[in-house]
């Protein structure tokens, strides 16, 4: 893919016919008995319809898509550059959402949806149209270890689903005895500092114990969005080859801006917020030979599998934090399938069969 041409312009000409607009609400209980809530939504036209995912809502207090059934200007004929354009002239909050960032992540919902709906009239598969051959997906399942934290998660899963890895957010209340448990384990793939939020650090010692403690027991893992603060750069020094950015990347621009000069990068289209920029961080990160791996947001219905066949499609054997959505359950009904996923694309459209 490091000399390919720019993928957009094979996707952006693509008819689209809008007739209407629904959404439909979806919902789960996950790990920490915390409550997901998400919202379908559906594009239809041309006797189809395309889905995309709106994963922008965590508590319904009114804004979610599918409590306010919000009626956007989004009928007629189009090309998908040209609905994609139209999107952007339209607010689709009827109050601003509480962080910025969701704009994008509800912006994400209706491209794709539109990306779905084009290929679909269109009788195509994104993989075909966009030249490129879906492979077995290698994921990792992604969680907490909640507000005690505790070995018990990761052991719970492991028994369930032998060989199954992890992607871990890490605390500065996580103990030495915990570390060298989890390290134990051999199934850590990406610890997930989550410094890249803005959040307040409430005890800097404790913190860079932290840090000294997954230095030293996790010598493989990614290291994800790391606190931007001097002590930490510092500990890192030697280790910038294995730092990633997720939430600072939200264009392909922002790769080279980083605050540390890290070359991994988490791609998470529902955070760059559109399809175009989405390809362009791929292309960029693939011309420079970044090692790249997807990234999620609890999605719970079509989002999930999107992420699956874009993983496929550019990062097929990396650690993916795409893990079907079962695996955020803490007690998951059936049998869970095993990393690596089969290619599933749809014959049609921008979807993973199920």
């Amino acid at each position: 893919m490091a000399h390919m041409e720019p993928l957009w312009p094979r996707l952006a000409e693509l008819p689209l016919v809008v007739e209407s607009v629904e959404y439909d609400r979806l919902d789960a209980v996950l790990a920490h008995e915390f409550k997901r809530v998400t919202t379908h939504v559906r594009l239809v036209g041309a006797g189809t319809d395309g889905l995309g995912e709106d994963v922008s809502v965590h508590v319904e207090d009114g804004s979610s898509l599918h409590e306010t059934q919000l009626a956007l200007p989004l009928v007629g004929e189009w090309t998908l550059a040209g609905f994609c354009d139209h999107l952007a002239t339209l607010d689709p909050w009827p109050k601003p959402p509480e962080w910025e960032a969701a704009r994008r992540l509800r912006n994400w919902a209706f491209e794709s949806a539109a990306l779905d709906l084009a290929l679909r009239q269109a009788g195509l598969a994104l993989h075909d149209v966009l030249g490129l051959e879906p492979r077995p997906v290698r994921f990792v399942n992604s969680l907490g270890l909640g507000e005690e934290p505790s070995i018990e998660h990761l052991r719970r899963r492991l028994a369930r689903s032998p060989g199954v890895r992890f992607k871990l957010d890490a605390e500065a209340t996580w103990s030495a005895a915990l570390v060298a448990d989890i390290a134990a384990t051999d199934a850590v793939d990406t610890i997930d500092f989550k410094g890249q939020y803005g959040i307040a650090v409430q005890d800097p010692e404790a913190l860079g114990r932290l840090y000294d403690r997954v230095l030293a027991s996790f010598p493989d893992a990614y290291l994800e969005d790391p606190h931007d603060l001097p002590e930490i750069a510092r500990r890192l020094g030697d280790h910038v080859e294995r730092v990633s950015y997720d939430a600072p990347i939200r264009t392909a621009e922002d790769i080279g801006a980083t605050p540390l000069p890290a070359r991994v990068v988490n791609v998470k289209p529902s955070r760059i917020g559109s399809v175009r920029a989405s390809l362009e961080v791929y292309e960029r990160s693939a011309r420079e030979k970044r090692p790249m791996y997807g990234g999620g947001m609890g999605e719970l219905g079509v989002g999930r599998g999107q992420i699956e066949l874009l993983a496929s499609l550019f990062h097929a054997d990396a650690p993916n934090d795409v893990a079907p959505s079962a695996y955020n359950e803490d007690d998951p009904p059936g049998e869970l399938p095993a990393s690596p996923l089969a290619p599933r694309p749809d014959a049609f459209g921008f979807r993973w069969t199920t």
